[in-house]
């Protein structure tokens, strides 16, 4: 029998609409399970709070931290040794569509390799990981990996799926 998986999670907000869509505070805060909540807003531009963090940050944030875990399962059972993985992550919203939706999600990896680290296979590990990350895989968005490998300070290979 396949094992299903389950993430709960708690929102709370409270306060009053009562006065109307500019008055109302859009601050909350969500737990996931039983960890420490996390303060969010709505984005600045639809009157949030830019100290908290927004919906569209964190489905980036997810994107990307599902990229590196299945970029490190993938390397580690290729014996790649990964020893630094910095993404700068971008969503893109545009306004014109609607209903408003984040059309693409762009990953850039800078992945720092071991001295000595074999490079023939970097582009097909780095599709692997990207057919294998479950977030990606439950997106509507379009998300794309332009990543680059590093030893020694140097780049060394590059890699877009």
């Amino acid at each position: 029998m396949t094992e299903t998986h389950s993430y709960p999670v708690t929102l709370t907000w409270s306060g009053s609409t009562g006065e109307g869509y500019d008055a109302y505070s859009r601050a909350h805060d969500v737990a996931p399970g039983e960890l420490a909540a996390v303060p969010m807003s709505s984005d600045p531009h639809f009157r949030g709070d830019p100290a908290r963090a927004n919906p569209e940050q964190l489905l980036v944030m997810a994107a990307s931290s599902c990229q590196l875990l299945s970029f490190l399962a993938v390397a580690a059972r290729a014996r790649l040794d990964v020893v630094d993985y910095r993404d700068d992550a971008e969503g893109v919203m545009p306004e014109a569509n609607s209903p408003m939706w984040v059309t693409r999600i762009e990953l850039r990896p800078v992945v720092t390799l071991a001295t000595g680290s074999r490079l023939g296979q970097l582009e097909r590990l780095t599709r692997i990981a990207h057919e294998e990350c479950f977030i990606a895989n439950s997106l509507r968005s379009e998300v794309v990996v332009d990543a680059r490998f590093v030893i020694d300070g140097e780049t060394v290979a590059t890699a877009h799926v």
